[in-house]
């Protein structure tokens, strides 16, 4: 019975091997066009930028044809959809989001498991009997009408909301009515990069005027507004509050203080460093009065403390100081300290009760401390283990404040806090079939090429033999000042659960270690990220937690640039590249949407300068005939109006046609999604579902579902 259990295993192993032996793939042909550019006396040829137009008949044809090649090979992997039905099983339990009061009222956001949008919950007082107010599930038959922000006006009597349809950043705002549940007439179209801030009957918002038809998910934004809205008034009657003729390439937000008294407006060129103004609405006829001019710092108002506004920022401070600054007298020779800069990165500043909560960075994990308006320091906020505060939600002169928490290990929990005794408990601990004493979280340093030390997580399930045979999946972003702190995912736990090794390093261009951190991964320095996560690579490597048979890197947005550059850089380090909504051409990236306001992270090619550096890693110039690369499996979205599909499909269009190996180079282009934000749980599933199977497969893992 042995000797026939034996060759039964065997057999099924040689099957798997010969059906994998079998998958061929024949890419379509792509067109070329004798497109080429100058770039200060360098030609530079440009074949595909025909896929540039994302509403032409051809480009859809070619959609239709790559999409229809990636579904015959995902189609052969014996067991695609068991680790999609993997998937949807541990996906599959409550999921709650951080409580907000608004007048004597509560809302949280609750998901049952497999619902394609979370929905919103109000509930009359603390203890109140919760109650459905907005379901987004009822927005489309498919889910892909999401939720995108919402805002209720300080006496709770109106809920405004935005929605995004197919995963873009165009926004459509509506209004309900929150006592009768009744839905108002108010509809405001083309909104875009907008809160929703209220003062007395109405709220401010942004907005572009309306694009060129056929040209909205493509067209460079330009000329952003803010206007003031009037409850039960047409769009059309909209107050146009702030606008700039002469600066076509910079967006503006407003938000109005708590208490109503200070308008806000924040004026930005790029993803860091803003301007601020502000407006006395106590006062008559009062005109915006400068508060901080220029974009080399980043301000932040956190709300004001009577006359005072309270602002976070860090202008002559790296890792952020809290500071009081007088309105009339903005100088900074005016300000008071509140809260020095500290070795840790301040992270946020909320209010509560009567005190200050601030939350700090410690090695890429997060620290909460308690401050009065003085800035004395009242004790910690005790926290369960290394992970990440996910949202503080408190108010001024209420005692009962909320947060989220988790880690690699510790799926997403509520807390309700008690701000005058600093205690905390367990308000809603999510229920499902997960063992956090099977996994281990560890954090290592290692150097990067130029020596400096680099920090990263790295998450296993216990009893790890480092052989150099463990399958390993590196993620990373790196850029615009953004952390990559210890999080929950279900989708991550089913590779980890099959044996798999997750590392996260805390790449230079993020935000873990300040500003001094984020610069030195940007402009002519953006090379550092790059030698970063290479040598994360050759860290797991040389430590025999893996080998490069067994490495899968991944990445989104940014990061899909990091994994773009990094196969092109070293593609016999990895077996596997996961880039997703990249930013693959990095000499036209600004010319798309708000991509121009990614230059203070990039540069561009309008100067010779940033055109030197970026020829020189721009993923899909630096595409080699000849070579043998990753297995590839670019995603991206049709919907994707943030970083344009036309990156990921010039990208593989490129690869395909220089590859020389054995390895598979597919995209897959998800409909009706967009750039990541919104998409409805049944879409997400069925990706990881693709994107998992792709990777497994091409590690040579055998899941045990």
């Amino acid at each position: 019975m042995k000797k026939l259990h034996l060759l039964l295993t065997v057999f099924a192993l040689f099957s798997i091997i010969a059906c994998k032996q079998q998958i061929k793939v024949t890419y379509p042909d792509t067109a070329k066009v004798d497109t080429i550019n100058d770039y200060f006396g360098t030609l530079v040829a440009d074949p595909y930028r025909w896929l540039e137009n994302d509403t032409s008949t051809e480009t859809e044809a070619w959609v239709n044809a790559e999409n229809a090649v990636t579904e015959a090979y995902l189609a052969k992997i014996p067991y695609r959809e068991s680790v999609r039905k993997r998937l949807e099983k541990i996906w599959d339990y409550p999921k709650f989001g951080v409580p907000f009061q608004e007048g004597n009222y509560f809302f949280f956001f609750k998901n049952d498991g497999l619902q394609n949008q979370s929905v919103l919950y109000i509930k009359n007082g603390i203890d109140g009997e919760p109650q459905m107010l907005l379901d987004p599930n009822t927005f489309s038959e498919d889910g892909t009408i999401a939720l995108a922000g919402l805002s209720v006006s300080r006496d709770a009597k109106y809920l405004a909301y935005s929605l995004a349809t197919s995963g873009s950043d165009w926004n459509e705002i509506h209004v309900m009515e929150i006592e009768g549940r009744k839905e108002l007439t108010d509809v405001l179209n083309w909104v875009k990069f907008s809160g929703m801030s209220w003062e007395k009957e109405g709220f401010y918002y942004s907005r572009y005027d309306e694009p060129v038809k056929g040209l909205e998910y493509s067209n460079k934004n330009e000329y952003h507004k803010v206007f003031y809205h009037k409850i039960g008034t047409p769009q059309t009657e909209d107050i146009l509050i702030f606008q700039d003729p002469t600066h076509p390439l910079r967006n503006y937000g407003a938000s109005v203080t708590d208490d109503e008294h200070f308008l806000i407006l924040y004026q930005s060129e790029s993803t860091s460093g803003n301007a601020m103004y502000c407006k006395d609405l106590t006062k008559k006829n009062s005109k915006f009065q400068p508060l901080v001019t220029g974009f080399e710092n980043d301000f932040s108002v956190v709300d004001n403390l009577g006359d005072q506004l309270l602002v976070v920022t860090n202008y002559h401070a790296p890792k952020k100081m809290l500071v009081l600054m007088d309105p009339t007298q903005p100088d900074p020779d005016n300000w008071t300290v509140v809260i020095p800069e500290q070795e840790d990165v301040l992270q946020s500043i909320d209010l509560a009760g009567e005190r200050i909560i601030a939350e700090y960075m410690v090695k890429s994990a997060s620290k909460a401390m308690l401050f009065d308006y003085n800035g004395n320091q009242l004790g910690d906020i005790e926290l369960p283990t290394v992970g990440t505060l996910a949202g503080f939600s408190g108010k001024k002169g209420e005692n009962v404040a909320f947060y989220g928490f988790t880690s690699y290990t510790f799926p997403t929990t509520i807390f309700k806090y008690d701000v005058a005794t600093n205690q905390t408990e367990v308000y809603i601990k999510p229920e499902l079939d997960f063992d956090p004493d099977k996994y281990a979280v560890q954090q290592v340093e290692y150097p990067s090429k130029d020596g400096t030390l680099i920090t990263m997580f790295i998450v296993h399930q216990k009893g790890l033999k480092l052989d150099g045979n463990n399958p390993t999946l590196l993620y990373g972003y790196g850029g615009f000042n953004i952390s990559m702190t210890p999080g929950f995912s279900v989708t991550r736990l089913a590779f980890i659960e099959q044996g798999g090794i997750y590392a996260v390093p805390n790449l230079r261009g993020g935000g873990e270690y300040g500003e001094e951190w984020h610069k030195a991964g940007t402009l002519e320095r953006k090379q550092n990220v790059f030698d970063d996560f290479i040598a994360a690579a050759e860290y797991l490597i040389e430590e025999k937690y893996t080998s490069p048979e067994k490495l899968a890197i991944m990445g989104g947005s940014n990061g899909g640039l990091l994994v773009g550059a990094c196969m092109i850089q070293r593609p016999e380090l990895f077996k596997v590249a996961l880039p997703a909504v990249g930013v693959m051409d990095m000499l036209r990236y600004h010319k798309f949407t708000i991509g121009w306001a990614w230059a203070t992270d990039y540069g561009t090619s309008e100067t010779e300068e940033g055109f030197n550096y970026l020829i020189k890693y721009s993923p899909i110039h630096n595409i080699k005939d000849g070579v043998s690369y990753p297995a590839t499996l670019v995603t991206t979205a049709d919907h994707d109006d943030r970083v344009v599909p036309a990156h990921s499909f010039k990208f593989i269009a490129r690869l395909q046609a220089a590859d020389a190996g054995p390895n598979p180079v597919l995209v897959r282009i998800e409909t009706k999604a967009g750039h990541g934000g919104g998409k409805p749980t049944s879409k997400v599933i069925e990706e990881y579902g693709d994107v998992w199977s792709f990777m497994f497969w091409n590690l040579g893992m055998t899941p045990k579902f």
